[in-house]
Protein backbone atom coordinates (compact mmCIF):
# COMPACT_ATOMS: atom_id res chain seq x y z
CA UNK A 1 0.00 0.00 0.00
CA UNK A 2 1.25 3.30 -0.91
CA UNK A 3 0.72 6.32 1.44
CA UNK A 4 -0.11 9.47 0.35
CA UNK A 5 -0.05 13.19 1.27
CA UNK A 6 -3.91 14.27 2.29
CA UNK A 7 -5.58 15.97 0.22
CA UNK A 8 -3.64 15.01 -3.18
CA UNK A 9 -5.27 13.88 -6.09
CA UNK A 10 -4.14 10.99 -6.01
CA UNK A 11 -5.47 10.49 -2.17
CA UNK A 12 -8.87 11.71 -3.82
CA UNK A 13 -8.82 8.70 -6.54
CA UNK A 14 -12.46 6.93 -5.06
CA UNK A 15 -14.44 10.23 -5.45
CA UNK A 16 -13.71 10.45 -8.90
CA UNK A 17 -14.44 6.49 -9.39
CA UNK A 18 -17.77 7.37 -7.04
CA UNK A 19 -18.39 10.11 -9.30
CA UNK A 20 -17.99 8.00 -12.81
CA UNK A 21 -20.39 4.76 -10.95
CA UNK A 22 -23.30 7.71 -10.09
CA UNK A 23 -23.09 8.86 -13.50
CA UNK A 24 -23.23 5.42 -15.09
CA UNK A 25 -26.14 4.64 -13.07
CA UNK A 26 -27.99 8.26 -13.60
CA UNK A 27 -27.17 7.27 -17.44
CA UNK A 28 -29.08 3.88 -17.43
CA UNK A 29 -31.68 5.40 -15.56
CA UNK A 30 -31.67 8.43 -18.42
CA UNK A 31 -32.45 5.18 -20.78
CA UNK A 32 -34.66 2.56 -18.93
CA UNK A 33 -37.45 4.98 -17.92
CA UNK A 34 -36.30 8.67 -19.38
CA UNK A 35 -39.90 10.15 -18.26
CA UNK A 36 -39.24 9.21 -14.49
CA UNK A 37 -35.81 9.93 -14.45
CA UNK A 38 -36.22 13.55 -16.03
CA UNK A 39 -38.99 14.28 -13.42
CA UNK A 40 -36.85 13.71 -10.89
CA UNK A 41 -33.74 15.52 -12.28
CA UNK A 42 -36.25 18.48 -12.84
CA UNK A 43 -37.78 18.09 -9.30
CA UNK A 44 -34.45 18.11 -7.87
CA UNK A 45 -33.42 21.52 -9.87
CA UNK A 46 -36.72 23.00 -8.35
CA UNK A 47 -35.59 22.20 -5.23
CA UNK A 48 -32.10 23.71 -5.77
CA UNK A 49 -33.62 26.84 -7.25
CA UNK A 50 -35.77 27.22 -4.00
CA UNK A 51 -32.82 26.40 -1.29
CA UNK A 52 -30.60 29.00 -3.75
CA UNK A 53 -33.68 31.55 -3.53
CA UNK A 54 -33.53 31.18 0.07
CA UNK A 55 -29.59 32.10 0.95
CA UNK A 56 -30.07 34.16 -1.93
CA UNK A 57 -32.58 36.67 0.14
CA UNK A 58 -30.00 35.72 3.38
CA UNK A 59 -27.15 36.84 1.73
CA UNK A 60 -28.43 40.12 0.34
CA UNK A 61 -28.90 41.03 4.36
CA UNK A 62 -25.04 40.21 4.58
CA UNK A 63 -23.74 41.71 1.85
CA UNK A 64 -25.26 44.77 0.20
CA UNK A 65 -23.60 45.32 -2.73
CA UNK A 66 -25.94 44.82 -6.09
CA UNK A 67 -28.90 44.19 -3.40
CA UNK A 68 -31.68 44.75 -6.39
CA UNK A 69 -29.83 41.92 -8.58
CA UNK A 70 -29.70 39.97 -5.38
CA UNK A 71 -33.52 40.59 -4.80
CA UNK A 72 -34.49 39.78 -8.42
CA UNK A 73 -32.63 36.73 -8.72
CA UNK A 74 -33.29 35.51 -5.11
CA UNK A 75 -37.06 36.14 -6.13
CA UNK A 76 -36.77 34.09 -9.04
CA UNK A 77 -35.26 31.24 -7.80
CA UNK A 78 -37.62 30.62 -5.41
CA UNK A 79 -40.88 31.61 -7.47
CA UNK A 80 -39.29 28.95 -10.32
CA UNK A 81 -38.55 26.47 -7.15
CA UNK A 82 -42.45 26.66 -6.01
CA UNK A 83 -44.03 26.70 -9.36
CA UNK A 84 -41.69 23.25 -10.21
CA UNK A 85 -42.46 21.40 -6.85
CA UNK A 86 -45.96 21.93 -7.02
CA UNK A 87 -46.18 20.47 -10.36
CA UNK A 88 -43.69 18.41 -11.62
CA UNK A 89 -45.45 16.76 -14.62
CA UNK A 90 -45.87 20.38 -15.99
CA UNK A 91 -42.26 21.58 -14.87
CA UNK A 92 -41.00 18.48 -16.59
CA UNK A 93 -42.13 19.63 -20.05
CA UNK A 94 -41.24 23.32 -19.58
CA UNK A 95 -38.24 23.55 -18.45
CA UNK A 96 -36.52 21.04 -20.95
CA UNK A 97 -38.30 23.34 -23.73
CA UNK A 98 -36.97 26.37 -22.37
CA UNK A 99 -33.27 25.00 -21.75
CA UNK A 100 -33.32 24.21 -25.21
CA UNK A 101 -34.80 27.50 -26.37
CA UNK A 102 -32.21 28.81 -24.11
CA UNK A 103 -29.45 26.33 -25.58
CA UNK A 104 -30.83 27.73 -29.59
CA UNK A 105 -30.38 31.32 -29.02
CA UNK A 106 -26.78 30.63 -27.28
CA UNK A 107 -25.67 28.38 -30.41
CA UNK A 108 -26.84 31.40 -32.83
CA UNK A 109 -25.12 33.20 -30.62
CA UNK A 110 -21.70 31.98 -30.89
CA UNK A 111 -22.18 31.24 -34.28
CA UNK A 112 -22.41 34.95 -35.40
CA UNK A 113 -19.59 35.61 -33.25
CA UNK A 114 -17.48 33.03 -34.94
CA UNK A 115 -18.75 33.75 -38.36
CA UNK A 116 -17.38 37.54 -37.77
CA UNK A 117 -14.12 36.19 -36.30
CA UNK A 118 -13.78 34.08 -39.43
CA UNK A 119 -14.55 37.28 -41.94
CA UNK A 120 -12.20 39.34 -39.38
CA UNK A 121 -9.76 36.54 -40.38
CA UNK A 122 -9.81 33.95 -37.72
CA UNK A 123 -10.44 31.45 -41.27
CA UNK A 124 -12.60 29.02 -43.02
CA UNK A 125 -12.44 26.65 -39.71
CA UNK A 126 -14.26 29.02 -37.73
CA UNK A 127 -16.73 30.02 -40.64
CA UNK A 128 -17.98 26.72 -40.79
CA UNK A 129 -18.52 26.05 -37.08
CA UNK A 130 -20.24 29.65 -36.94
CA UNK A 131 -22.88 28.49 -39.97
CA UNK A 132 -23.25 25.11 -38.08
CA UNK A 133 -24.13 26.90 -34.83
CA UNK A 134 -26.57 29.24 -36.84
CA UNK A 135 -28.55 26.45 -38.17
CA UNK A 136 -28.41 24.35 -35.30
CA UNK A 137 -30.07 27.02 -32.79
CA UNK A 138 -32.76 27.62 -35.45
CA UNK A 139 -32.89 24.24 -35.57
CA UNK A 140 -33.16 24.04 -31.67
CA UNK A 141 -35.91 27.08 -31.39
CA UNK A 142 -38.04 26.32 -34.28
CA UNK A 143 -38.59 22.52 -33.11
CA UNK A 144 -38.10 23.25 -28.93
CA UNK A 145 -40.37 20.60 -28.28
CA UNK A 146 -38.86 17.73 -30.64
CA UNK A 147 -35.44 18.75 -29.23
CA UNK A 148 -36.74 18.68 -25.23
CA UNK A 149 -38.33 14.96 -25.76
CA UNK A 150 -34.66 14.06 -26.96
CA UNK A 151 -32.96 15.55 -23.73
CA UNK A 152 -33.07 12.77 -21.69
CA UNK A 153 -31.30 10.46 -24.13
CA UNK A 154 -28.86 13.04 -24.77
CA UNK A 155 -28.50 13.03 -20.71
CA UNK A 156 -28.16 9.72 -20.77
CA UNK A 157 -25.33 9.34 -23.63
CA UNK A 158 -23.45 12.39 -21.49
CA UNK A 159 -23.97 10.77 -17.91
CA UNK A 160 -23.05 7.48 -19.51
CA UNK A 161 -20.19 8.12 -21.42
CA UNK A 162 -18.99 10.34 -18.85
CA UNK A 163 -19.03 8.26 -15.95
CA UNK A 164 -17.47 5.70 -18.02
CA UNK A 165 -14.49 8.19 -18.60
CA UNK A 166 -14.39 9.20 -14.75
CA UNK A 167 -13.93 5.07 -13.87
CA UNK A 168 -11.36 5.04 -16.16
CA UNK A 169 -9.65 8.16 -15.17
CA UNK A 170 -10.06 6.61 -11.24
CA UNK A 171 -8.05 3.45 -12.05
CA UNK A 172 -5.31 5.49 -13.57
CA UNK A 173 -4.98 7.90 -11.01
CA UNK A 174 -5.19 5.07 -8.35
CA UNK A 175 -2.11 3.11 -10.27
CA UNK A 176 -0.21 6.34 -10.78
CA UNK A 177 -0.09 7.04 -6.86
Amino acid sequence: MTLTAPNTPSSKWWVVLLYGILSVILGIFFFTSPGLTMMSVVFVLGIYWLITGIIGLFDMFQDRTAWGWKLFFSVIGIMAGLLVISRPLWATLVVPTIYVIVLGIWGMTMGFIMLISAFKGAGWGAGIMGVLGIFLGLFLIWNPLAAALALPWVLGIFSLSGGLVNIFMAFKIKSAS
